[in-house]
């Protein structure tokens, strides 16, 4: 008996060649019907056999393409209807669009063949891809996902691609960003005033002789410019440092496959397959080897025992690595607290005092995208900056069990992303950065805006953080809907269970440098207990004072001046003027006697800080976090090496034993390293202890002290051994870059 089958699937279906996939499998099961793109994701009509139909739908699941991520098939049956044949329809406009925008893809396998065979008749040409691979995020204009509401609209589709893009049988079959020599997007160099110095067929060779040179190169890529430079030369390294007004932070590397990769760092098989993967992110690799015939210089990562590593994401970088042959510093094309450029115009003006060379092109980029960041933590990946190839980010709302009105969530005022959530899914934007700047606040006022436009929704209300002079929230409360205030913390441990489909109750460890509470106080060592329809404070680290403010975020010896008074009074002031911080009649040592008036934090991050300056690891910061990662760093090898005296009586967590012991150790002349081990046990150790005294049995590490590898994977450790189920994040980065997703869990729930 025939049937007909209305079938809609729902989830990541939409520019990963899931239409050549429905029309291949249904011809090979003689139904007949269509398939088209509509707002919901895809849709299809087809008649054929009971039999044959019920093929189809367990196929439909079981041989997607590789990108796909299906959410849901609905099915309804009925009476055949009759017809022949079965097409690939027009795609269907609407209003709310259900339907995943698809990450930009990394070129595929095939594509790479058939970028290096001469015969082929995309040979050498940059803007290859094919219906499994591409860009997707970056230059979608508005969904349903066709070629006509992408950038690469502008380019007419010549004879021979547009056969390709007809044919059932070919891997290009309706793929939006066919392209080729002759109709595709064009390659050229511009000199540093912006000046054409080579066309298509040279630039890539100008680009290599002067990177071969020690000069830079600003090259237009997926999302924007990014800035490249030999990352074996000393002279250029700085040079790039000096441009960008980056004295300290690391550089990423892009090297040009996973064998290079394993020459420069410890390549496990999740790094591998972070690598190689379709999101093709930078990867943070442990272990700098020696061997590995190239000598990097060191001020790539100065005082950083870790690479991040990347492989070529596109045809273009393809070609260049190919060049070459050797590691380049691939880094954002931006200078100090701006954006990523994406045109060309900005790009020379903001840029053509760093880079020699422009590689630019004339397809448009719809919207920034950053390189994504990953490092792997207790055998799991653990994405640091979400951007291009993860971007933007559905996640499923764990405890939501009707359709939800749509609301917008602004983020944070560091490391901001926002984020869109409509019926049961949140989606989280791509990283922004920094709100420091004003055009770091353009940019972010763009995404605002932008990603509802994309969803086609108009939200309801909007959610932000507590804290009233954010630029996040300046903005959100000019956006005249109702506004849903999130606490930070609370955002951070909302975020880390939608991460992992959590419904409460969950005991939340929120750790990081400062975030506002309910009371105005500046917290960041915080214990929450997530129930359902309520939060609450059930434990926090003993509160101290702050030297000057937010001012003792980049000088760790004014974290410690405010550590050593609180856990030893004027003796913890004296210590610091044994050390030669500060003297007796310092005003700062003065000002004590007037203190109430610095800010009171229980900020584990400034903690951290705190125990770097006391070990004499770091005592000033050059960039966010500089202070802790160099305090881990130290760490490793004394992992046999117990734990500090500490104190819990309940709701306090007391670390002024603790440091009390630090600082004797300290001057005692103790190994920083073995002192590093110990404060990172003894943390973990009071998380275990707090949760012992709550007896909720599902712990939630989250902030941005949970970056720290080492700490997390203590917690972990040491909460497992004691029965609990830890759970740290995973897709939704633990730092601020995922508050977004947690403002909309906290306006929903």
């Amino acid at each position: 008996m025939k049937l007909h089958a209305s079938i809609t699937v729902q989830g990541a279906v939409q520019g990963v060649g899931f239409r050549p996939f429905v029309f291949r499998l249904a011809t090979g099961l003689g139904l007949c019907g269509g398939v088209r793109n509509g707002p919901g994701g895809v849709l299809i009509e087809a008649e054929g056999s009971e039999e044959n139909l019920q093929r189809f739908l367990e196929r439909l699941r079981t041989e997607a393409p590789g990108p796909a991520r299906i959410r849901d098939v609905e099915v309804r049956f009925g009476e055949a209807r009759g017809g022949h044949g079965f097409e690939v329809w027009e795609s269907e406009a609407g209003a709310r669009r259900t339907a995943w925008v698809l990450p930009d893809l990394a070129t595929c396998p095939d594509c790479v063949r058939e970028l290096f065979d001469p015969q082929d008749r995309r040979f050498r040409h940059p803007f290859i891809s094919c219906a499994h691979c591409g860009p997707r995020y970056s230059i979608v204009e508005r969904m349903p996902y066709d070629r006509a509401g992408t950038s690469m609209r502008l380019f007419p589709l010549c004879r021979d691609c547009g056969r390709e893009y007809a044919d059932p049988g070919d891997r290009r079959f309706h793929a939006q960003t066919i392209a080729c020599p002759e109709c595709g997007p064009k390659l050229v160099a511009w000199d540093a005033g912006g000046g054409q110095a080579g066309g298509d067929g040279e630039a890539i060779a100008l680009a290599a002789d002067v990177l071969r040179s020690g000069g830079v190169v600003a090259l237009k890529g997926i999302g924007g410019f990014q800035l490249l430079a030999d990352a074996r030369s000393d002279e250029a390294v700085e040079r790039l440092r000096r441009g960008k007004q980056r004295p300290e932070k690391p550089f990423a590397l892009m090297v040009p496959d996973l064998a290079a990769a394993a020459r420069l760092g410890e390549v496990g098989g999740v790094e591998a397959g972070l690598l190689a993967s379709a999101a093709a992110p930078i990867v943070l690799l442990r272990g700098r080897r020696a061997d590995g015939g190239w000598a990097i210089a060191a001020g790539v990562a100065p005082g950083i025992p870790w690479l991040g590593i990347m492989l070529p994401a596109a045809g273009l970088h393809h070609l260049l690595m190919a060049e070459l042959g050797f590691p380049l510093v691939a880094t954002s094309g931006n200078r100090l607290e701006e954006p990523i450029w994406i045109s060309e115009a900005e790009a020379v003006s903001r840029l053509g005092a760093i880079a020699d060379l422009f590689l630019v092109h004339d397809r448009p980029i719809v919207r920034p995208l950053d390189d994504s960041v990953v490092q792997v933590v207790a055998g799991r990946a653990q994405v640091l900056r979400l951007a291009r190839g993860y971007a933007p980010l559905p996640v499923e709302m764990p405890g939501v069990e009707e359709d939800q009105d749509p609301v917008l969530a602004v983020g944070g005022h560091l490391k901001n992303a926002v984020a869109v959530g409509f019926g049961r899914s949140l989606h989280l934007g791509a990283h922004v950065g920094d709100l420091v700047s004003p055009e770091a606040g353009t940019s972010f006022r763009r995404a605002v805006h932008d990603l509802p436009e994309l969803f086609g929704v108009e939200p309801e209300r909007t959610a932000c953080d507590l804290h009233p002079d954010y630029h996040s929230t300046l903005v959100a409360e000019r956006l005249n809907r109702p506004l849903v205030r999130v606490p930070h913390h609370r955002a951070h441990v909302l975020a880390c269970m939608a991460d992992n489909g959590l419904p409460p109750p969950v005991l939340g460890v929120a750790w990081d440098g400062a975030g506002l509470g309910e009371d105005g106080v500046i917290r960041g060592g915080e214990f929450l207990l997530e129930e359902r329809g309520n939060s609450r404070r059930v434990a926090h680290f003993h509160p101290f004072r702050l030297p000057g403010g937010e001012a003792a975020a980049s000088r760790p010896v004014r974290s410690a001046m405010g550590v050593l008074f609180e856990a030893m009074g004027r003796d913890g002031l004296a210590w610091g003027a044994r050390r030669g911080w500060w003297e007796e009649g310092d005003p700062w040592v003065r000002a004590w006697d007037g203190r109430a008036s610095w800010p009171v934090t229980t900020s584990v991050g400034r903690l951290f800080d705190a125990v770097a300056a006391l070990t004499g690891l770091r005592t000033g910061t050059g960039y966010e976090g500089q202070a802790a990662m160099e305090l881990e760093n130290a760490a490793p090898g004394f992992r046999e090496a117990g734990c500090y005296p500490h104190d819990l009586p309940m709701p306090v967590v007391d670390w002024r034993p603790m440091i009390r012991e630090i600082a004797a150790e300290a001057a005692a002349g103790v190994a920083p390293g073995l002192i590093s081990a110990r404060f990172h046990n003894t943390l973990a150790r009071m998380i275990v202890g707090v949760a012992q005294s709550v007896g909720c049995t599902v712990v939630a590490l989250t902030g941005g002290c949970f970056q720290n590898r080492l700490l997390t994977e203590r917690c972990v450790e040491g909460l497992s051994g004691a029965g609990f189920r830890p759970v740290w994040h995973h897709r939704i980065p633990p730092n601020d870059g995922g508050l977004a997703a947690g403002q909309i869990m906290g306006s929903v729930t």
